[in-house]
């Protein structure tokens, strides 16, 4: 039997009464499965932070939505997204993140993820686009993204929208605390399954807050009762990638930067996504 480092168990420090959360998931550790580490819980002025990330990242979306048009370029829709996050007391966290260029992601029909703006690119008519956006304010992180559709969009797309965006609410009705980042990828893949659509599976949801990434990974695919335990005080992202067609994906081969990925298949792409808090009576979202 292997030995596990105690940072990586949930454990009660010494003198210290247990609470009946620490006894819930000490429970679940001795039937062996993934429990988060003290790390991720946050803590009450924590939360407020993120909270408050969280508010402006929608303030940030909700400008985009009443900017974006068919004609404008997604540069265009970057320099909306800096200018305004920076008035406000914020910074853009994707802004040279890794070597990231641009202050958001603009991702065009078959681009699944990391779309780069540009003045080249225009939105044309027929268009479907995610935008999506992390914002960092006062050290806190909050991290969302919204689909837009442009002009006379086709019955296909629209209705990929909106079942991604069913995917996105199947994965929040079936997230309480003490269940498992499985049950909800599970009910996620089901759902864009039985309506003809493919989950990405290349590519996760994530811790947030106190960084841009962090643990857990939140898939969205899998079986109950596997991944990590979610319970109170954790905060992470949902955000289904639902694909028309096959859930493979590949790089963009004429992006150098390696940053913009496809569907392997050219079928379209969409996307939505909010950041959460778990709390004892469930999800609050802290992004809209």
């Amino acid at each position: 039997m292997s030995k596990k480092n105690k940072k990586e168990q949930w454990f009660v420090p010494a003198g210290i009464e247990p609470t009946e959360m620490d006894l819930k998931i000490m429970a679940w550790q001795e039937k062996g499965k993934k429990v988060p580490t003290r790390q991720l819980i946050k803590t009450p002025e924590q939360i407020e932070g993120i909270r408050r990330a969280g508010a402006l990242n929608t303030a940030v979306l909700d400008h985009v939505a009443e900017h974006i048009r068919q004609g404008m370029t997604t540069g265009e829709i970057d320099r909306l997204v800096y200018d305004f996050t920076i008035k406000h007391g914020g910074i853009p966290a994707p802004l040279n993140y890794e070597g990231y260029p641009k202050s958001c992601c603009t991702s065009i029909n078959d681009v699944v993820c990391h779309g780069i703006p540009s003045d080249e690119e225009e939105l044309w008519d027929g268009d479907i686009i995610n935008v999506d956006c992390t914002t960092i304010l006062d050290g806190y992180y909050a991290d969302a993204s919204r689909m837009f559709c442009i002009g006379n969009v086709s019955e296909a797309d629209k209705r990929l929208v909106d079942i991604a965006w069913e995917c996105l609410k199947v994965g929040e009705e079936v997230c309480h605390p003490y269940c498992f980042v499985g049950d909800l990828g599970n009910a996620i893949a089901k759902h864009a399954h039985k309506n003809g659509c493919t989950v990405v599976r290349d590519l996760c949801g994530h811790g947030v807050g106190n960084q841009f990434h962090e643990d857990p990974d939140i898939v969205h695919y899998g079986k109950k009762g596997t991944g990590m335990l979610l319970v109170p005080g954790m905060v992470f992202t949902i955000e289904p990638m639902v694909n028309a067609g096959d859930w493979e994906v590949c790089e963009d081969a004429e992006d150098e930067s390696g940053w913009i990925i496809l569907t392997e298949d050219g079928s379209n792409s969409a996307q939505w996504e909010h950041t959460y808090l778990m709390t004892e009576d469930g999800l609050e979202i802290l992004t809209h």
